[in-house]
C-alpha cells in the first residue's frame, strides 16, 4: 500500500463487537468532537447526532430501528448512533453527514475503535421513537465498540468477518 495514513489502512467495519466493552464519556464526546469540525458547504453543520451507550433508551430504540439481520451482531456494540441531516439541500446535506461521519469513524480508529455504519433502518419509525423534529432526516445508524471474537458471531457472518479485506484496484475507480 502506498504512503496511508495507519488510521485509514487499518480503519475496518467488523461486526464482531465485545459485549462487555463499553465506551467511556470521553470517548463518546471525542468521537463527537471530531464530527463537530468536519468540514460542510458554508460551516452550515448540517449533521444531527443520537448517541445511545449500551442498554439505554437510545441505544434500544436504535438497535429495534434495524434489520433482524443486522441486530444480531449490533446488539453487541458499545454504542449506537444515529447520523441524520437538516437543511434545505438534501444532497448537500447528506454528503456533508457523510464527511462528519468518516471524521467520526477515523477518530473511531484512533481511539482503538471500531465503527460499522448500516443504511437499512427504518427511519420513519426511528423518527417517530426519537421525535426528531420536522426536516431532521436520519441517514445512517453507527455501530461502535471494540473488536470482539468473530468465532462467537452466527456462522453465516463469520466467514465475511475473517475473509481477506479487498479493495477495488484504484485504475477502476478513476473515471478517466
Amino acid at each position: 500500500m502506498l504512503d496511508l495514513t495507519p488510521l485509514l489502512a487499518f480503519r475496518w467495519s467488523p461486526r464482531a463487537f465485545d459485549p462487555t466493552a463499553g465506551l467511556t464519556g470521553d470517548e463518546a464526546a471525542s468521537l463527537l468532537e471530531a464530527a463537530r469540525w468536519a468540514p460542510s458547504a458554508g460551516n452550515t453543520q448540517p449533521w444531527r447526532f443520537a448517541f445511545g451507550h449500551r442498554e439505554d433508551d437510545t441505544w434500544k430504540r436504535l438497535l429495534v430501528s434495524l434489520p433482524d439481520g443486522d441486530q444480531r451482531w449490533a446488539r453487541h456494540a458499545a454504542a449506537l448512533l444515529l447520523g441524520a441531516h437538516t437543511g434545505g439541500d438534501p444532497e448537500r446535506a447528506a454528503y456533508d453527514l457523510g464527511q462528519a461521519v468518516a471524521h467520526l469513524t477515523v477518530q473511531a480508529t484512533a481511539l482503538g475503535l471500531h465503527a460499522h455504519q448500516l443504511t437499512r433502518f427504518d427511519r420513519a419509525r426511528l423518527a417517530t421513537e426519537l421525535d426528531l423534529p420536522v426536516g431532521v432526516r436520519p441517514a445512517v445508524v453507527v455501530a461502535i465498540g471494540r473488536l470482539g471474537d468473530p468465532f462467537a458471531l452466527p456462522e453465516d457472518l463469520r466467514d465475511r468477518e475473517t475473509d481477506l479485506r479487498r479493495r477495488r484496484p484504484l485504475a477502476d475507480l478513476l473515471l478517466a
